[in-house]
C-alpha cells in the first residue's frame, strides 16, 4: 500500500504501478478528497492499473462519501475506525479479484 500525502496524484501513481502494489490509502488533511482522489485514481487508470483499488480515510464528511465512491473509491473509512476492520476488508477486497 502506498499512502497519498503531499505528493501530486501522478507522482502517487506513477510509485503504486513501479512498486505493483494492490491498494492506494488516501488521506486527505486539507480536504483536497474530491480533487486529489478523483485526479489520482484518473492517473491509475491512464497507466492502465485501474486495478489498484483506492482507500480514503480520515475526516471525510459523510455527504461527500457517494461522490467519492461514484469517481471509484473502493473503501471509505472515517475517524475511530479499528485498523483490524481496514485490514479485514482490503484482504477480503483482494481476495475476491
Amino acid at each position: 500500500m502506498i499512502m497519498l500525502t503531499t505528493k501530486a496524484p501522478e507522482e502517487i501513481a506513477k510509485l503504486a504501478v513501479e512498486n505493483d502494489v494492490h491498494f492506494v490509502g488516501a488521506s486527505s488533511l486539507a480536504a483536497g478528497h474530491k480533487t486529489l482522489v478523483p485526479e489520482l485514481i484518473k492517473k491509475l487508470q491512464a497507466f492502465g492499473r485501474g486495478d489498484i483499488k483506492v482507500i480514503v480515510g480520515g475526516v471525510i464528511p459523510p455527504q461527500d462519501y457517494d461522490y467519492l465512491l461514484e469517481r471509484g473509491v473502493a473503501k471509505i473509512y472515517g475517524p475511530g475506525t479499528q485498523m483490524i476492520k481496514c485490514v479485514r476488508e482490503a484482504m477480503e477486497m483482494l481476495n475476491h479479484e
